[in-house]
């Protein structure tokens, strides 16, 4: 007790009050939105809110009559975090949308409950089959099409710049696609600092949120290298070097005519064996480069509507026009042609939308 007469006491009635919740520091951005109750207000609301980032449709033909979901997002600069409570959906990313927008970040889906996403598009390379009651993280490319089903759950969401990504990781474009399962102790660790980011992050100062953000991007990096034996140990360190090395040969020479497996290995003076087993994940390089030249001609496609689709074909190696269609059709699901005419429509549409925040 304080007899002090100069010291006043806290009112009664202030110490009764519950206490005040945490604050939102300055510089951090959040936002929340939810649909709950009838499927057709509620679903048609999420699709106008989604519609920046993917085209939401129906899971199937049978729509149930409800459809509950939510979100909540924590931005700082130009990192996200959203926390998403799903219901069963079809979230599309189509060839003519990413080919049209400069959105190119790279997310990575945290499922803590429910079964995790199917892809039914996109044609991901999967990495191992998911295991039951183990959280899973799948990495993706905006750059890239893909359709991927969800069902009723929820997981975290990071988006992530590139050029971050790239910074640990050589290609961003072969995370597309890919999954580590939390079967490690890095991944149990990454796991637990990303739920404790979402738990904390009001009440943190900017600094400190910031920080907790970047050394979530460190893991996640860290597991996906580590998968694809881009890390651990000096071999690990060559095969990375080696393939950034064959990686950016191969984007400055998507238009030369002679580019092939051969000219690569003859030019950085590499081994066949090495590179393959480097690449073995695209499919071996011959696949990585016509996978390569098959995404740039999409992209001139749609950006070049007064060229003929023959040309830009030929100007990608592709000189015969039934296998670039046949090729093209196998890896999109569109023909060429259809793309190149959607081409005008698809540029109005993409200056009409806004990016995902």
């Amino acid at each position: 007790m304080n007899d002090d007469p100069q010291h006043t006491a806290t009112p009664l009635s202030r110490l009764l009050l519950p206490p005040e919740p945490p604050t939102i520091a300055p510089g951090i951005v959040h936002s929340t939105f939810s649909v709950q109750g009838d499927a057709r207000q509620s679903f048609l609301a999420w699709q106008e809110r989604m519609s920046p980032v993917y085209d939401i449709q129906p899971s199937s033909k049978q729509v149930e009559e409800t459809f509950d979901s939510s979100l909540s997002r924590y931005t700082i600069d130009n990192l996200s975090l959203f926390d998403f409570r799903t219901a069963p959906n079809l979230a599309v990313r189509s060839l003519g949308r990413v080919s049209t927008e400069s959105f190119r970040d790279i997310t990575f889906s945290v499922f803590l409950k429910g079964p995790p996403s199917q892809f039914v598009g996109g044609k991901p390379q999967l990495d191992a089959p998911h295991i039951p009651q183990v959280p899973s993280i799948l990495a993706l490319d905006m750059d890239q099409p893909c359709a991927i089903r969800s069902f009723h759950g929820r997981l975290l969401l990071l988006f992530v710049p590139r050029a971050l990504v790239e910074r640990s990781f050589p290609d961003a474009a072969s995370l597309h696609g890919r999954w580590v399962h939390a079967t490690t102790p890095l991944t149990r660790l990454l796991i637990e600092h990303l739920v404790a980011l979402k738990r904390q992050i009001v009440g943190l100062g900017k600094k400190e949120a910031h920080q907790s953000f970047l050394t979530a991007v460190e893991l996640l990096v860290a597991a996906f290298s580590r998968q694809a034996g881009l890390s651990g140990n000096s071999r690990a360190a060559v095969r990375a070097a080696v393939y950034g090395q064959v990686r950016r040969y191969v984007e400055t020479h998507l238009h030369d005519p002679d580019l092939s497996p051969d000219s690569v290995l003859a030019s950085l003076h590499l081994s066949r064996a090495s590179v393959y087993r480097i690449f073995e994940h695209e499919g071996g390089l011959a696949a990585y480069i016509r996978s390569r030249r098959l995404r740039m001609a999409a992209d001139e496609l749609v950006r070049f509507p007064h060229m003929d689709v023959q040309d830009i074909a030929a100007g990608l190696g592709f000189n015969e026009a039934s296998s670039f269609t046949r090729a093209f059709r196998r890896a999109f699901d569109i023909a060429p042609r259809d793309l190149h005419e959607y081409a005008p429509l698809l540029q109005r549409t993409h200056a009409a939308r806004a990016r995902f925040t």
